[in-house]
């Protein structure tokens, strides 16, 4: 017997607003990191933006970074090493723990911090131009809301 797909089935899936923001997520993150590396970042992929978000401007203790960034240590290490190995970031040791280890960014690293900030400006730029400035604003305004704890009660 063959496993029939969900898309195979008689009835239609629901148009779900899960469904909805992840589909928008995920094109807002593949026009960001091509945009990354139109900049001139070859070594930008979306799963090292995703441990990138994780590490403040000023730099971060590598374990905070395991724990907030929400996948395995090891994995947290293989990306970190790819980011050192590109000159993205750097490891120096923590002067509060002499076993840790301090996560920093290089002037490398900072030059695409920047260059992140004004690529996410010029695409809500477009998404501005797309929607229209009201309806922009809701947009927003609605995300706000969501994201807040009590809107997941």
């Amino acid at each position: 017997m063959v496993k029939q797909l969900d898309e195979n089935t008689a009835r239609p899936l629901p148009d779900h607003v899960g469904w909805r923001l992840w589909q928008a997520s995920r094109a807002w993150q593949a026009e960001f990191a091509e945009a990354m590396r139109t900049a001139g970042h070859g070594w930008f992929s979306e799963s090292r933006a995703g441990l990138l978000g994780h590490i403040p401007r000023r730099g971060t203790k590598q374990a905070a970074l395991i724990e907030r960034a929400g996948i395995s240590k090891q994995a947290v290490q293989q990306l970190l090493d790819g980011l050192e190995e590109e000159g993205v970031i750097e490891r120096a040791p923590d002067p509060e723990d002499k076993r840790g280890k301090l996560v920093l960014y290089t002037p490398k690293g900072r030059a695409a911090l920047n260059d992140g900030d004004r690529i996410k400006l010029d695409i809500e730029t477009r998404y501005r131009a797309h929607l229209g400035e009201g309806a922009y604003d809701v947009l927003m305004a609605a995300l706000r809301a969501l994201a807040e704890p009590r809107a997941r009660s």
